[in-house]
């Protein structure tokens, strides 16, 4: 195929090889720690698409529109997997869509508008915050009992849409702390997370993949910000490691693997910040 001429076959094959081990490491992360793919998948492919001398332009871009474009398969799995257990509570779901699809079409609009360098800002700065609330989380701490009246309820439904789609994650990673801190059980914040995911991640990954048509230097196999081959590797390693991770979990101190996953965080935060000054 002409797409990769202008590639020698050990960077293609490197390339395949690393997007399979992306998605080997965010599934295991993800079922150790419970937290949604995209945290995991943003900061490795970042890394990697920077190991492999992806143009800085579209760099932050390809993967943020490929993170979401994995999430769409494994949300929809997910969100069944959490209606057949009870733990998605539909009363609150249509309490948040609406707000959560606004936010996501703004974030949308706004990164075919932002460069690069502000959505790894985005990305950089909410990491920070994740990683902050995952190693010094108090148990028992509460906002309120139940989600704020319309208006606020719609605000922090178009924060969630709005900043997970520029950060390209599904939104669990956000909605979940957030409605276990306004009381809502942990099981039915998880579940309803998950459905906000696959909310978030179909238009949000659309966006990008509309946004990035015809822009140069894009990596090979991709289709405006969403690279093919990165989500036809990633989708089934995340998929079987999962379920791996979640049985490791129980054999490793979870409050223990969140303070080093908090590190991990903590340290991509601040590698992304280094290079936005350097």
């Amino acid at each position: 195929m002409e797409l990769f001429n202008n590639y020698s076959t050990a960077w293609l094959l490197g390339l395949a090889l690393a997007l399979l081990a992306t998605g080997v490491v965010a599934g295991i992360l993800a079922g150790l720690l419970g937290v949604g793919g995209g945290i995991v998948i943003v900061p490795v492919l970042y890394h990697l698409f920077t190991l492999l001398g992806v143009d800085e332009s579209v760099r932050m871009h390809v993967t943020v529109g490929t993170s979401l474009a994995t999430i769409i398969p494994t949300s929809i799995m997910s969100s069944r997997a959490h209606r057949k257990r009870g733990s998605l509570d539909m009363a609150l779901l249509k309490k948040l869509m609406p707000s959560v699809v606004v936010g996501v079409l703004v974030g949308s609009v706004l990164s075919g508008f932002l460069s690069g360098q502000v959505l790894t800002a985005v990305f950089a700065v909410m990491a920070l915050l994740v990683a902050i609330n995952m190693a010094f989380k108090r148990d028992g701490f509460s906002l309120g009992d139940g989600l704020p009246g319309p208006v606020g309820t719609s605000l922090i439904g178009g924060a969630i849409g709005g900043i997970s789609t520029l950060m390209g994650i599904g939104g669990g990673t956000l909605s979940v702390p957030i409605l276990n801190a306004f009381r809502t059980p942990m099981h039915t914040a998880v579940g309803t997370g998950a459905t906000l995911g696959m909310v978030i991640s179909l238009p949000g990954a659309l966006g990008f993949l509309i946004n990035g048509l015809g822009v140069p230097n894009l990596p090979p196999a991709s289709v405006g910000y969403v690279n093919l081959l990165g989500m036809a590797l990633i989708v089934p390693a995340t998929m079987v490691t999962t379920a791996w991770g979640a049985r490791l979990a129980h054999a490793i101190d979870a409050r223990r693997l969140r303070q080093v996953f908090a590190l991990f965080l903590t340290l991509t935060s601040l590698r992304m910040f280094y290079g936005l000054l350097s």
